[in-house]
């Protein structure tokens, strides 16, 4: 973003109408963003999802999500029948049922495989694969899981204890890793068509990268001495967040955490290859959980709960230097919201990466409240809200009326239009980057909101319906890009 004034929309890739792909939904996106005058698209992480479709507890920090596999592109190449690029609808216009969608789309990713290798194109998987030293713990990572229905800790102790036994050729097992180098190759053909889409149009992408993947992810398999294990090689402790404003029991995540000094002693190689990975895909990207590089909360394994743990010191300065001396200048958003303390904002200011500024947060009573818009600074993202948040509408209607009259009385406004106020809000603000939730675009309720943090099911499924987007939300957005000169041509 390097100092422009722009604005953008934050859309995770799953959350785009049905069928909800890389192909013509997300390039209609980018059509939508144009014609509204964003000019970044910002996302959830787009790894592989864990427990409860969480995209924060990544199966991999590199792999892309096969479920944004566009079948119809697969089909224009000869590799599906037409018929089988056609998918009905699963769960409502708002809401997909991934279960079934996944039930679903398998066997058709399958049959595109079975094309593909007859047609003699496997050669080209083994060219991906040396592009992508990832590639191969992943797709045997992913096989095994597909071929045992158990998570790595519970496989034969072959395959369990790395590195493992490889398979022999021609078996199953060899030709499900093949099939899951496959899938892989597919995203990466898809995502840069749509990424060489966006930056045609004068649009970046930025990303979201989790600071934990999960315990059973191919990272955690593959690299068990990174992380802080017991004598049984399960893990010590756990992540989360001790109790806050979401939770009075604060957020047991329970990923494994990292064991810095062995990665300081290897040079970081795995945060680099994994910033690398990343930005082969995304223009800039949002570090979630920022405050987690200073200090993580670590909760002992058997506990149930976030509450009985500790601030244990992170890597601090030390890891991002080492990612700007191999990577060079990192175009990194961080997330520091939540429990912040004077150490996190220096490692912020020190580096000058820009935080975020949430409106939602900003009315407290608090003068000093860093939210409040006449606090933001320009090295800055503000949002009125995030995937996190109930939708604008939905945090209003929810909001006790001392608060809603705090709103009114430093907004200057009645309240009767409090989702296009905040919008303004943000657009108006000095921070030089403003990203507004799709929701508050579309102006919806509580009932469209993407996450309940704390809360394991029921998340994650939100998308929008065609039919939603209007022509006067797209044009009162676009008319206040232009009046706050957040069309990126100017600084």
């Amino acid at each position: 973003m390097m100092g422009q004034r722009l604005a953008g929309i934050l859309l995770h890739a799953t959350s785009l109408p049905h069928p909800g792909t890389l192909g013509a939904p997300a390039h209609r996106f980018v059509d939508l963003l144009s014609r509204a005058g964003a000019r970044a698209w910002q996302m959830l992480p787009v790894c592989p999802p864990g427990p409860y479709d969480s995209p924060y507890a990544g199966r991999s920090a590199f792999a892309g999500d096969d479920r944004l596999i566009d079948l119809e592109w697969l089909a224009r190449r000869g590799w599906l029948a037409p018929q089988d690029a056609q998918l009905a609808p699963f769960g409502t216009p708002n809401r997909v049922d991934f279960a079934a969608l996944r039930a679903a789309r398998l066997p058709r990713l399958r049959r595109a495989f079975e094309r593909f290798v007859a047609e003699g194109c496997r050669p080209r998987l083994a060219e991906f694969a040396a592009a992508h030293p990832w590639l191969d713990d992943y797709a045997l990572f992913e096989a095994l899981r597909e071929l045992t229905g158990q998570p790595w800790w519970e496989w034969p102790a072959e395959y369990r204890n790395y590195p493992p036994s490889r398979p022999t050729p021609g078996t199953a097992l060899a030709d499900e890793v093949e099939f899951h180098r496959f899938l892989q190759y597919v995203f990466d053909l898809q995502w840069q068509e749509l990424r060489d889409a966006a930056h045609a149009r004068g649009i970046l992408l930025i990303g979201d990268m989790p600071i934990f993947v999960d315990r059973d992810s191919a990272d955690h398999w593959a690299h068990r001495s990174l992380f802080l294990l017991d004598a049984s090689g399960n893990p010590a402790v756990v992540a989360g967040v001790p109790p806050d404003a979401f939770s009075d029991t604060g957020q047991r995540w329970g990923n494994p955490l990292y064991d810095w000094d062995a990665m300081r002693a290897d040079g970081y190689a795995w945060w680099i290859a994994r910033f690398r990975r990343a930005l082969d895909l995304f223009d800039a990207l949002r570090v979630d959980h920022f405050r987690g590089f200073v200090a993580a909360w670590h909760i002992p394994a058997d506990e149930p709960t976030a509450v009985n743990g500790r601030w244990v010191p992170g890597p601090g300065r030390a890891l991002f230097d080492a990612l700007e001396a191999a990577l060079g200048r990192l175009p990194i958003i961080v997330e520091d919201l939540g429990i912040i303390t004077d150490d996190v904002r220096a490692l912020r200011d020190e580096l000058g990466y820009p935080g975020m500024a949430v409106l939602q947060f900003a009315f407290g009573g608090d003068p000093d409240n860093p939210y409040l818009p006449r606090n933001h600074r320009e090295n800055q993202v503000v949002y009125t809200g995030t995937h996190d948040n109930d939708t604008t509408l939905g945090w209003w209607t929810s909001l006790p009326e001392w608060e809603r009259d705090n709103v009114r009385r430093e907004l200057g406004i009645d309240g009767s239009r409090i989702v296009d106020d905040l919008v303004r809000v943000a657009l108006e603000s000095v921070a030089e980057t403003a990203i507004i939730p799709m929701q508050d675009l579309l102006a919806l309720d509580g009932s469209h909101r993407m996450n309940h943090p704390g809360r394991a099911e029921g998340n994650w499924t939100w998308r929008y319906a065609p039919e939603q987007v209007t022509p006067d939300r797209l044009e009162f957005f676009r008319a206040l890009v232009e009046r706050t000169g957040r069309d990126g041509t100017r600084r």
